[in-house]
């Protein structure tokens, strides 16, 4: 007897320390913290886009494009969801900025109707080809048009969430999929901070 609870204390104890701690983010973390890549792009609100201008806000960024049939709407839906979950004194707080992969067909009033149908608080960055393929390679997105026969085209594309602090920190990566719980969570946290 004396055995078997020395085994389920043993088994609780290494249980407890597997167990990540309790404000532990739930997206894959970036150590060290290091500043979030710039971003000179127009943003959908006419003003320019610098992620300066969100200093003191928590921010997630995304990659995406207006024309995408599946999982840019769902990431938008995702973090709208997630907004609301907070309430409106935390989501006050959140500022999502959503940067197009599609510059040839997503202008700042495309992106922002598109936007709008999620959240009307997102900004969306456009650009000329030429400053989408900066911020993207400052990001690390990697983007592929694909052809359809009939001339019509398709974007793959990288499809994570960037988390950045109050502070202009780049904090963690969300990989696509992840339900809105999940971001509650992590920007619970990186509020407090």
């Amino acid at each position: 007897m004396r055995r078997l609870a020395a085994f389920v204390l043993a088994a609780v104890a290494t249980l407890a320390q597997a167990a990540p701690p309790v404000d532990a983010l739930k997206a894959g973390v970036l150590t060290p913290v290091m500043a979030a890549p710039a971003l000179q792009l127009t943003a959908t609100d006419g003003q320019p886009l610098r992620l300066e201008r969100f200093r003191g806000k928590v921010v997630l960024v995304a990659f995406g494009f207006s024309n995408c049939g599946e999982v840019c709407p769902i990431t938008l839906a995702t973090l709208a969801g997630a907004r609301r979950k907070l309430g409106p004194d935390a989501a006050r707080d959140v500022q999502v900025v959503y940067v197009t992969v599609d510059p040839e067909r997503d202008d700042a009033a495309r992106m922002r109707k598109f936007l709008g149908a999620f959240d009307p608080t997102f900004i969306g960055g456009v650009g000329t080809r030429a400053e989408i393929d900066v911020a993207q390679a400052s990001w690390g997105i990697s983007s592929v048009k694909k052809m359809n026969p009939d001339g019509s085209y398709l974007i793959g594309h990288s499809s994570s969430i960037y988390l950045i602090d109050r502070a202009g920190g780049l904090r963690a990566v969300m990989p696509y999929g992840h339900p809105a719980d999940d971001f509650v969570h992590d920007l619970k946290i990186l509020l407090r901070g």
